[in-house]
């Protein structure tokens, strides 16, 4: 997990190195994570970058997913998500009357929401392809009190919606238990709600993390044996 700042107050991502894979084949379902900071802007425009639409500058990772870098005067932080859809009304159907994400901004090519003000917003795009996911998806997750998450599951189902995976509780070691209900949209974005009350302590910042991580990067010689 990595971010700019704890997850109670910042979206973070989840990498996730498979031995056997060395490499994903990328979809158009994901289009770009924006990010605004004067200096992360700054930092980026003395790289290889392109111009985007909306005025910022356009990144990819080694893997290929773009990331648009926006000017700020802030710390750098995770604006939107943007992922693109095959049918812009259905999808937002999906996320705000299902979902319950509120309408931030809604233009005729695209619709920006969120679960509350400063909170990270999606941004659903209409594609002018069917959206094909390819071996490179990934999901989005978020945290609802543990009270909600039946009564969220009996709503996708009564609306004939995909579950992939009914809520079931996990074990974690040494941890907190978490309730996992994974559901999917009508293109078929995979959308993970966890109970509150659990994820709070999985998330916590382990401050020796980083450390740890780079240790085990340097030992790893996965490269010899795949």
């Amino acid at each position: 997990m990595i971010g700019y700042g704890s997850e109670d107050e910042h979206f973070v991502l989840e990498l996730t190195y498979n031995y056997p894979i060395h490499k994903y084949e990328l979809g158009n379902d994901y289009r770009a994570i924006v990010i605004d900071s004067d200096q992360l802007f700054d930092k980026i425009s003395r790289i290889d970058h392109r111009k985007s639409g909306c005025g910022r500058l356009a990144v990819k990772d080694p893997d290929g997913h773009e990331f648009k870098i926006g000017k700020a005067d802030h710390a750098p932080k995770v604006l939107r998500v943007q992922l693109n859809v095959g049918d812009l009304e259905k999808s937002k159907k999906y996320w705000n009357d299902l979902l319950g994400m509120g309408i931030v901004e809604e233009k005729k090519t695209r619709v920006r929401l969120s679960f509350g003000e400063g909170q990270c917003e999606l941004e659903i795009v209409q594609s002018g392809e069917k959206i094909d996911r390819k071996t490179g998806f990934g999901r989005i997750a978020f945290s609802l009190p543990g009270e909600k998450l039946q009564p969220l599951q009996d709503k996708i189902k009564s609306a004939n919606g995909t579950i992939i995976n009914e809520l079931l509780t996990l074990k974690t070691p040494g941890k907190a238990d978490v309730q996992v209900v994974i559901l999917a949209d009508p293109d078929a974005h995979e959308i993970c709600f966890v109970g509150d009350e659990g994820f709070r302590d999985l998330s916590k910042i382990d401050d020796a993390a980083e450390k740890e991580l780079r240790e085990q990067i340097q030992k790893d010689d996965s490269e010899k044996w795949y």
